[in-house]
């Protein structure tokens, strides 16, 4: 985070399936009464209007022939509008900002998953930030068997491009996780997601209220 930013910035990463959009949602039902700054929710990629056509763009199953080089560059493009248009007017506002993934599920899914390396994704996500980065990032960690099974239980006929890979995939995103928490540990919190969601929402809370005490 650039160090003249007044407000605090979280994000939510997991593989898909953790659940960390509706552990978000419910962390934040909970929270509203005790946040004192004012706060807006956005999501990767999108949370614009030319970054949710760029997201749309990304993950129609339809673009089976889009490129790991192309797809990196374009969650990097969606995401330096995003931070653009919205998180860094938020920022610098005092705005507290809440995001449904940012840089790390580009390492994740490109740096490993497409086997791009993640320090390549993190140099073109460097310029595509201009050094920002979440104060706080809570990790839902489950294995990518059990997530993937999950939206299969849950939408069985609505996968999006990404969640169509096959397993070996998921299994590359899962451990470039895990390299990337061993970098961040100062960032990163791990909470286990193979539990039930009252229980995740419940550490995801103690552990803002913990890290980011002065948000209260």
């Amino acid at each position: 985070m650039e160090d003249f930013m007044k407000g605090k910035f979280i994000s939510f990463e997991g593989p898909d399936g953790a659940g960390k959009s509706t552990v978000m949602k419910k962390v934040l039902e909970q929270l509203e009464p005790e946040l004192k700054p004012q706060y807006l929710v956005t999501r990767e990629p999108g949370g614009s209007k030319i970054a949710e056509k760029i997201r749309k763009l990304i993950l129609d199953p339809e673009n089976d022939q889009m490129s790991a080089r192309t797809e990196a560059l374009l969650y990097a493009s969606s995401r330096s509008q995003l931070i653009q248009e919205v998180i860094k007017p938020a920022l610098n506002s005092g705005i507290l900002v809440f995001s449904d993934r940012f840089v790390d599920s580009s390492l994740a899914y490109q740096g490993a998953g497409r086997e791009l390396g993640i320090s390549e994704v993190a140099a073109i996500n460097r310029f595509a930030t201009e050094g920002i980065s979440p104060d706080l990032t809570l990790f839902f960690d489950i294995a990518p068997e059990k997530g993937l099974a999950r939206i299969k239980k849950v939408r069985p006929d609505d996968e999006d491009r990404l969640e169509r890979e096959k397993l070996a995939f998921h299994q590359r995103v899962y451990a470039g996780y895990q390299e990337i928490i061993k970098r961040y540990p100062e960032r990163i919190v791990v909470i286990k997601a193979d539990r039930p969601v009252e229980e995740v929402t419940e550490e995801a809370i103690a552990t803002i209220k913990n890290r980011l005490p002065e948000i209260f």
